[in-house]
């Protein structure tokens, strides 16, 4: 069986990638070229006759396969099993560990985004922050799978990390790790008539919880809505399959997504079925540099079928699909098969999306807390004067750091 995601596990933790599940044996073998073979065994022999330290023949050819994948690019990896266990229960949306997304960046592990309620969200690590230290120990060049084996932990226990930060001196932070159980999708009425759904990543039961969300909004606004906001900002992805449903309970038709890639497997196209479940109330998408992978799916499939209007700031821009193989013993290959694009055939990777609407740096966005969000956050202030009036310069005068 193979696994598609959008993501990725650091530490009962995801990262940023897509993937798909599907059935047979992926097993193939390699006509490696006699001369490679003997460097490869000469290699290991060096290492075993003359390194300092003692060195296990099985951990060598492990650790030669890790960074073999990991040279490949920053999503694909070796995974053990332990590692593949923790990439399945993280799609399933509970696990163990401190709860942030990260990409390997030119050879820097970057956070992507917290999840909401999650350790790492509440001891204060932001989007963008560059994890340089794991106990005391510098990071550089460690692999991104070795980096993910050093943070996981039991619950409980603390983790002692060293944060790069713009414009700041590094900084040691203490993150106790706990069981994270992602309620991915919350709402609540903004005022009459204008709902507001936020969606903290893509996991199995996204589908459904954004569908019992949008159900219970429109209960609550008296059987129909004038307006929705979607709030994407900060979600760093997840299951391909989760971001299809939630693109499709707001399209009645279109394209939502489609890939590329060698093996057939790796080539798919994926439309909108009939039904809108919002019946074509004006949306917009709520999104910055910390929306990516599957956020970018739904993001880019709303605004290309002319249902949505996109506010904030660029997207991330992680346009791959990466395809969970398994192996043998329980580990399994994590590599990237596909790029995906958005309905109007453009790729975003490392590119990101620019959205319809560009607000300000925030200055102290809350996502949590406690009162009404709209009174918390002037983003989603923003996004409701554009649901509102359609004036793009209210909404960025609503969003202005001044009136924060």
């Amino acid at each position: 069986m193979l696994l598609a995601v959008l993501s990725g596990c650091l530490g009962g933790v995801l990262l940023a990638a897509g993937a798909f599940w599907y059935s047979g044996d992926v097993r193939q073998t390699a006509n490696l070229p006699a001369g490679d073979a003997r460097l490869l065994a000469e290699v290991i022999g060096r290492i075993r006759k003359d390194y300092v330290d003692g060195t296990d023949r099985h951990e060598l050819m492990t650790k030669a396969i890790r960074g073999m994948v990991g040279e490949l690019d920053p999503h694909s990896a070796f995974m053990n099993a332990d590692e593949f266990e923790d990439l399945r229960i993280a799609t399933e949306g509970n696990y163990s560990g401190i709860g942030v997304e990260v990409a390997l960046e030119s050879g820097v592990i970057v956070v992507i985004a917290p999840i909401d309620g999650s350790p790492a969200a509440r001891a204060g690590i932001r989007p963008g922050d560059a994890i340089v230290g794991i106990e005391g120990r510098a990071v550089d060049d460690m692999p991104l799978v070795e980096a993910i084996a050093e943070i996981r932990g039991e619950p409980g226990t603390v983790i002692n990390l060293t944060l790069a930060r713009e414009a700041t001196r590094p900084f040691d932070l203490a993150v106790e790790r706990a069981n994270v159980s992602v309620h991915s999708v919350r709402f609540e009425l903004l005022e009459p008539g204008y709902g507001y759904l936020r969606i903290s990543q893509f996991s199995e039961t996204t589908g459904p919880d954004n569908i019992s969300a949008l159900n219970a909004l429109q209960k609550i606004a008296g059987g129909r809505l004038r307006g929705l906001v979607l709030d994407l900002r900060n979600n760093p992805g997840g299951v391909l399959d989760a971001a299809v449903e939630v693109a499709d309970a707001f399209l009645d038709n279109g394209i939502i997504v489609t890939a590329e890639g060698r093996s057939k497997e790796s080539q798919f196209r994926m439309d909108a079925a009939s039904g809108d479940l919002t019946h074509g109330v004006p949306i917009v998408v709520l999104v910055n540099e910390g929306s990516a992978s599957a956020s970018e799916i739904v993001a880019g499939a709303l605004r290309d079928n002319g249902r949505a209007k996109l506010i904030g700031r660029r997207t991330f821009g992680k346009g791959s699909v990466q395809t969970v193989m398994p192996l043998s013993d329980g580990q399994a290959l994590k590599l990237t098969t596909s790029r995906y694009f958005t309905p109007s055939g453009v790729s975003i990777h490392e590119r990101g999306i620019e959205p319809d609407v560009v607000l300000p740096e925030p200055q102290g966005v809350v996502l949590g807390g406690d009162g009404p969000v709209v009174a918390r956050d002037a983003e989603i202030r923003a996004a409701v004067a554009w649901l509102k009036t359609g004036n793009a310069a209210l909404a960025v005068a609503q969003a202005a750091p001044d009136r924060r």
